[in-house]
């Protein structure tokens, strides 16, 4: 039986991964690497965290971007817009050092056994494991309009559906949605020789301005402090402290993970989008339905009044709902199992990111409702990876023999695992506490950028 299975290999997998193989703990990974910015990007998008903050986490933090970018005459500058495919290809790098290898496989089913969990995979049966992470990323998540989920996909998708642009040639294309992806969707599509237009609730458009310089006078840095999710105290507070914001009570935590750090886009898209693109705005999609080869949209206006909108095709940028229930791997007894935040769908989470089931955990978008918004970036997986494997190796201490559990209590036991060990983040790790009873409320939908009820949000993987 192995220590840890890691179901997941992207930026906060591959993060654990590294972590858990330094500290000496029998692992396996699976699935496949960086799977959703090599597969559902399309090619000219770029990354709209700062490069230095859009790290992946090894314990000795050698493996960095800039490392990475640096000796193949890549820039990963401050206030420089980094290309998706040279992120993607720094993350397949990564994956590169890490010894064990991981294995592309597809988990299929994850359930609960005497003394642990069994993960099944299609290409290889049964995995035993004392502990598992699920760090499955955005793409179970994703989330359509409810006017549009009847339609079928080739009038009606989501911007993750998306690789290539191309198939748009000459095509009428309603993007819907006010955040990044759907602003960057929009203008990649227009570059690609399609008719874009925008449809969104939002009043208005907003774009994030240009970066401040990271070295600044004191008083304009204590003003502003810089974050890695960018200045200002709250979004510091959201990006450094986010052992704190599970110390909010969990209404109060969902609201925060739903809403801070809103729909916008990067200031180096604004000429891109502003004067070439048309954007509607103030309005919601009441219908839709297929017409004469498109799509015909009803749409109400901010006053109420509703008018007809004729459409090739529907991309809908409408984000992620981080909700249990949409994960069709787990076992119904293990999901039944699990304990949710209040308000919403996800998982409640310990201290180590650990779930009300022992030795299950849970990284990335699910944690958001427990530890706020820094969860949907890549920046947030350095806080992770580290807290994540100390309560790994509590729980494996708990449950294992003595004489198995006494080699974990030594931080880096196993150096030669992979990427170097160094460091742990320093932070005291509390226990859990209890917040409330279990939840079944409808989930806060969220992904990068705030609320979306049928409407308009961010849609691109964590990051």
């Amino acid at each position: 039986m192995h220590d840890l299975v890691v179901v997941g290999a992207g930026p906060y997998g591959l993060s654990i991964a590294s972590h858990a193989a330094a500290a000496g703990l029998d692992i396996r990974v699976l699935g496949r690497p960086m799977a959703s910015w090599r597969d559902h990007m399309p090619e000219g998008m770029f990354l709209k965290s700062e490069p230095w903050s859009s790290n992946l986490s090894d314990p000795g933090q050698r493996h960095t971007l800039a490392a990475y970018c640096a000796p193949r005459g890549l820039r990963a500058e401050h206030a420089s817009p980094l290309p998706i495919r040279t992120f993607s290809d720094y993350g397949m790098w990564f994956a590169d050092q890490l010894q064990p290898r991981v294995e592309e496989v597809t988990v299929t089913h994850v359930a609960r056994t005497d003394g642990g969990f069994s993960v099944t995979t299609a290409e290889e049966g049964t995995i035993r494991a004392r502990s598992v992470v699920l760090a499955i990323g955005v793409m179970p998540f994703v989330n359509r309009p409810g006017p549009l989920r009847k339609l079928p996909p080739q009038l009606a998708s989501h911007s993750s559906d998306h690789g290539d642009l191309s198939g748009f040639l000459g095509l009428d294309v309603t993007v819907v949605g006010a955040g990044q992806a759907a602003l960057e969707t929009a203008a990649l599509l227009a570059e690609a020789g399609a008719r874009p237009q925008i449809l969104a609730r939002a009043e208005r458009i907003n774009w994030n301005t240009l970066p401040q310089p990271l070295r600044r006078p004191p008083l304009a840095s204590l003003r502003e402090p810089h974050s890695g999710l960018g200045t200002g105290w709250s979004t510091w507070a959201w990006s450094e402290l986010p052992w704190a914001v599970r110390r909010l009570p969990s209404t109060l935590r969902v609201r925060i993970a739903d809403s801070a750090l809103g729909p916008a886009g990067a200031w180096w898209l604004r000429d891109r989008v502003e004067g070439v693109v048309p954007a509607f705005l103030c309005r919601s999609i009441v219908s839709a339905e297929a017409a004469g080869g498109g799509v015909r949209l009803r749409v109400a206006g901010p006053d109420g009044t509703r008018r007809t909108m004729e459409t090739g095709h529907v991309v809908a940028a409408t984000g992620f709902v981080p909700e249990l229930d949409r994960l069709a791997m787990l076992s119904p007894s293990l999901r039944a199992g699990i304990r949710t935040t209040p308000g919403s769908g996800a998982p409640w989470l310990g201290s180590a990111f650990e779930s009300s089931v022992p030795g299950l955990f849970f990284a990335g978008l699910l944690s958001a409702p427990s530890f706020g918004p820094a969860m949907r970036f890549v920046h947030g997986a350095t806080f992770t990876a580290g807290r994540l494997v100390r309560g790994v190796r509590r729980h494996l201490d708990a449950v294992r023999p003595a004489a198995g559990g006494a080699a974990l209590s030594a931080p880096g036991a196993n150096t030669a695992a992979g990427l170097t060990a160094g460091r742990s983040d320093g932070e005291r790790v509390a226990p859990p506490r209890d917040e409330s009873a279990p939840s079944h409320r409808s989930p806060a939908r969220h992904g990068e950028a705030g609320s979306a009820v049928d409407g308009c949000e961010d849609s691109r993987p964590v990051g």
